[in-house]
């Protein structure tokens, strides 16, 4: 993974975006979502051979859930945390680091259970911190947390085994995937974000086909609408 701050600095100074790819998947091989990840970041780094691309591989190296501990030491100010607490948010610090700097930020993950794995949601947690990526203050009366970051673009690629899960759908009340992670864009700093799925994986009929078909045809045009947008920067 790239995570040079000298080589993102450098590159952040021209026109050059900054990507954080995030894989969720627990899969290494046939995995959908994987697929899709390596497609996109191909497309993008043959349009944008300059730009900084951050891989994080959740699926496959899960970040530590929150504990007890890690709570307290996330409340406590920085100037008064042990050794012990400011290792214990080591982790954290760096997840965050990556989030901060990036200007798109694509999450390939498969669906699992109508929702995110548990290795995305650990990331999620690791990285959604009082007066890191929100504030939280009860002067706001009913509406205390505020974001931090701001300006980024969110890119959903996601596969399901059923079928149905988008708006409108007869399986929308049962998608507890991509709704959440809209909700959380908030605290990544998502300012606009884009989706593109994949269903029927359980059925492997020719709806399936379709749809992988209907996907990969779609990370093109999407890879060159985000290449054109300058205004896309991390706050």
């Amino acid at each position: 993974m790239n995570n040079s701050h000298s080589n993102i600095k450098t590159t952040r100074a021209g026109k050059a975006k900054t990507l954080l790819h995030i894989d969720a998947s627990a899969r290494e091989d046939r995995s959908l979502t994987r697929d899709m990840g390596r497609r996109f970041m191909a497309a993008w780094r043959a349009d944008n051979p300059n730009d900084v691309i951050l891989h994080r591989d959740v699926g496959l190296h899960p970040p530590p859930y929150v504990s007890q501990d890690w709570v307290a030491a996330a409340f406590t100010p920085q100037e008064k945390r042990t050794p012990d607490e400011i290792e214990l948010l080591a982790t954290s610090d760096t997840l965050i680091g990556e989030l901060a700097c990036a200007d798109i930020l694509v999450i390939a993950t498969p669906m699992y259970n109508y929702g995110m794995p548990a290795a995305l949601k650990a990331w999620v947690d690791q990285v959604i911190r009082v007066d890191k990526t929100f504030t939280f203050d009860l002067a706001r009366g009913d509406h205390p947390l505020e974001a931090v970051l701001s300006g980024k673009a969110m890119v959903l690629l996601t596969s399901s085994g059923e079928y149905g899960f988008a708006p409108g759908g007869e399986r929308a009340g049962m998608n507890h995937l991509d709704p959440h992670l809209r909700t959380l864009g908030r605290y990544f700093g998502v300012a606009e974000d884009y989706h593109i799925a994949i269903e029927y994986q359980e059925f492997g009929d020719a709806r399936h086909t379709a749809s992988v078909t209907a996907a990969h045809a779609a990370i093109p045009g999407l890879v060159a609408n985000l290449s054109r947008k300058p205004g896309l920067a991390a706050a």
